[in-house]
């Protein structure tokens, strides 16, 4: 019965400790969420300024330039120079402890590779975070580009970085290993209880044409100067750098909530087991209580019969 009780009372100690990282883990996540909530909702507004000034020039010129894809396939080094191909950006975590956060994105990086597959599309991987490195170095799987070390606090120096080699992918020649599409792949921050993994085209952009006042009213009417195409050279790159920063800023919301969220469930699981753990310690003295007291008695009783049979 002692050596049990020893190995409760370890256990205990060994879940405690463990339960004070979780709790502390837990903590930190909690404070850095708030900063990182504010940069989305500082971030959302620019990006969606320079997303209705390019709709805007695209809208109302007819300028063909790469980056709408208007420009004909042979002159942007498309599909006539081989077989189509698609940039796959995924965004993941530096770090683990964050619940099913990495593996979510990466799950929908394979299904989103399965689908371009699929339409005799070749994938061109770029990834961020190393979850998503390991993850295709384990398997031995080429990437065109990697960065880690920022998944947690992403600047727009480290999504300029990512956006400057997804564009030049784009403006490279198909047969010079360039792609002719752009996807990315990366978690949305909804609120601190829910995120969802999404994924959006950021390359060559979509146009529709409707009746519909688009969102946020009539576009304006802008004045060109010194051309429609000059204004798109400079316009589309910082589009796309928006765009990058603003999903690198909302996956790093998303991995500190979801790391919040798997502390605080590790902490709570911790904290069962030590209640379990301490009522079998407390049953397992109490038997060894129950033991020693019917030892002593069977040893008193022994005693006396003994000195009964002596007389």
């Amino acid at each position: 019965m002692g050596s049990q009780l020893r190995v409760y009372r370890r256990r205990i100690r060994s879940v405690n400790a463990t339960k004070k990282i979780t709790k502390a883990m837990e903590l930190i996540a909690a404070s850095r969420i708030v900063k990182a909530q504010q940069r989305v909702a500082d971030s959302t507004p620019y990006a969606e300024a320079i997303t209705r000034a390019v709709s805007a020039v695209a809208s109302f010129s007819n300028v063909d330039h790469p980056l709408t894809g208007s420009v004909p396939a042979t002159e942007q080094g498309g599909v006539d120079d081989g077989p189509p191909r698609a940039a796959l950006l995924l965004l993941t975590a530096d770090r683990g402890l964050a619940g099913a956060y990495s593996s979510n994105a990466i799950k929908e990086g394979e299904r989103l590779s399965g689908l371009l597959r699929e339409q005799q599309k070749e994938v061109v991987s770029f990834v961020v975070g190393r979850k998503g490195v390991g993850f295709y170095r384990f398997r031995n799987r080429e990437m065109a580009g990697e960065w880690t070390g920022f998944s947690e606090s992403p600047t727009y120096n480290d999504a300029k970085e990512v956006a400057d080699a997804v564009i030049e992918a784009f403006l490279t020649p198909n047969s010079e290993g360039g792609v002719d599409e752009i996807h990315i792949v990366y978690t949305q921050f909804v609120s601190m209880v829910s995120q969802k993994t999404v994924t959006r085209r950021l390359l060559p952009l979509e146009f529709e044409e409707t009746d519909e006042e688009p969102e946020g009213g009539a576009f304006p009417l802008y004045e060109f100067e010194p051309s429609a195409e000059a204004v798109l050279d400079a316009l589309l790159p910082r589009y796309i750098e928006s765009r990058v920063y603003n999903a690198l800023l909302q996956s790093a919301a998303s991995e500190l909530a979801a790391r919040r969220r798997a502390m605080k469930s590790a902490t709570d699981n911790a904290t069962e087991l030590i209640k379990d753990y301490t009522r079998k310690a407390n049953a397992a003295r109490q038997a060894e209580i129950t033991q020693e007291i019917s030892e002593i008695v069977g040893g008193a009783e022994a005693l006396a019969d003994a000195t009964a049979g002596s007389e």
